[in-house]
């Protein structure tokens, strides 16, 4: 018989598949929180990986997976600003956090140099127009 079976093949090519599909959503910054539900547009992407500064429930603030004290806060983000090509920032904010406590995180960012500042949210939110509900 001079044919090749493919069927292993096929097997251990979806087995990878599956494996890739269940991985990737936990190479995500690993930080838990209860995001509030927009119905806006995705953010477009960019080359260098984001900055990502995360207000959890009980008031800890976390740049990308490590705990910063607040008071350390605009030192830390000056000291990364200097090495990064991007003013970008995602700030992922706890539902249940006060809207003051987002508001002074983020002139923080301000302060630490960047500006263009992204609030994460999921998907799914009210619309908050006649067709949408």
């Amino acid at each position: 018989m001079a044919e090749i079976n493919v069927t292993p093949f096929v097997d251990v090519m979806l087995v990878l598949l599956i494996i890739f599909m269940v991985a990737a959503p936990l190479m995500t910054v690993g930080v838990p929180v209860q995001l509030p539900e927009t119905s806006a547009n995705a953010l477009p992407g960019e080359e260098e990986e984001p900055l990502t500064v995360t207000l959890t429930a009980e008031g800890v603030v976390m740049i990308q997976t490590t705990e910063v004290q607040r008071g350390e806060l605009v030192n830390r983000l000056r000291a990364i600003a200097t090495e990064r090509d991007s003013t970008r920032v995602f700030l992922r904010a706890d539902g249940a956090v006060p809207y003051s406590d987002v508001m002074q995180v983020m002139g923080a960012l301000n302060r630490g140099g960047f500006a263009n500042i992204g609030l994460v949210t999921d998907t799914g939110g009210p619309t908050l127009d006649e067709q949408g509900g």
